[in-house]
């Protein structure tokens, strides 16, 4: 279950720690490093990162605990708990962990926790007025367990569960690839035979466009105003998702048709078995191990590219 839990919003209406924050997250997801500076040390039996006095530094830790012993100016766990000894001048975040706050610390921003609680042994814990408490719990053994064993991300262990998730998975491709099929047969013959005929364009075309929309959304997160920056963010998202369907259901019909007619004879293919067939092709290649990486990169670029390479034949009548 996720909820959240926001106290009285100050007057300033920007966190200094919000976009660090998100861009810490990415880079320390992809290179699993830890930053800290000043006064620390590690402690690896208990797996925790003690930070002894820290007043100016921005602390940022990956996989472990952090315990503030007597200052720093900010801290954020990756994977791990946040607890609060001493004196943090800043903002305080947690991802796949809590917050602990002891009797007697004090915390003068904000604290953000996502996949974890707010734990103040105090009933009046020392914050600054004003400050704001972002909570989104649930999933904390998730997201903890993904951020200290990232490689799960890419080889998922096989379970009943995983199992389970591949045949929704299943079924629910064959439905959307089955109903668009049926709804726009001529889009996505079109686009089949755009992709068959120049693969390495439509594939080239979409990675270009989706690394540069990336590249462009997160640039503007620090050049325009957080609310345009949102917008623009989430319109980028439905539009790529969009696309991402498109191109699924097309190589879904394309892989199936072309595997039809290499191995089954002329009477038993049938528009449904070819969907069928893709849609299990890319089920299975996207449950391999590291593979998948790829595989979802491909489909991403291909419904990109099959977008932007389609040219519209309506002619409009002559008045």
């Amino acid at each position: 279950m996720t909820y959240s839990i926001v106290s009285t919003p100050s007057t300033d209406t920007r966190t200094p720690l919000d976009l660090p924050i998100l861009f810490f997250a990415a880079a320390l997801m992809l290179s699993g490093a830890v930053f800290a500076s000043a006064q620390t040390s590690v402690s690896s039996p208990e797996n925790t990162f003690i930070v002894d006095d820290a007043p100016d530094q921005e602390v940022v830790c990956y996989g472990k605990t952090v315990i503030v012993k007597q200052r720093a100016q900010g801290v954020m766990a990756i994977g791990g708990d946040v607890i609060i000894e001493g004196s943090v001048s800043g903002d305080v975040a947690a991802i796949g962990g809590s917050v602990i706050q002891k009797d007697g610390s004090y915390i003068g921003g904000d604290v953000l926790i996502f996949g974890g609680e707010y734990k103040p042994d105090s009933s009046n814990p020392l914050r600054e007025d004003g400050k704001k408490t972002l909570m989104f719990a649930g999933y904390e053994a998730e997201v903890r367990d993904l951020t200290q064993n990232p490689s799960g991300l890419f080889s998922p262990a096989f379970s009943i569960a995983f199992v389970a998730q591949r045949l929704l998975s299943a079924l629910f491709w064959f439905v959307v690839s089955l109903g668009l099929a049926t709804l726009a047969p001529g889009a996505v013959s079109r686009a089949i035979a755009r992709f068959q005929l120049s693969t390495l364009k439509v594939v080239a075309i979409g990675a270009a466009a989706f690394l540069s929309t990336t590249i462009v959304v997160v640039g503007s997160l620090t050049i325009v105003p957080n609310y345009l920056s949102a917008i623009a963010g989430l319109m980028a998202f439905v539009l790529l998702m969009l696309a991402y369907v498109f191109g699924r259901v097309a190589l879904n019909v394309s892989v199936g048709k072309l595997i039809q007619k290499r191995y089954f004879a002329s009477g038993n293919r049938s528009e449904a078995l070819a969907i069928l067939i893709g849609v299990v092709f890319w089920t299975l290649l996207l449950s391999v191990p590291y593979i998948w990486t790829l595989a979802l990169f491909v489909l991403f670029s291909a419904g990109i590219g099959l977008v932007l390479t389609a040219s519209s034949r309506r002619e409009w009548p002559s008045p």
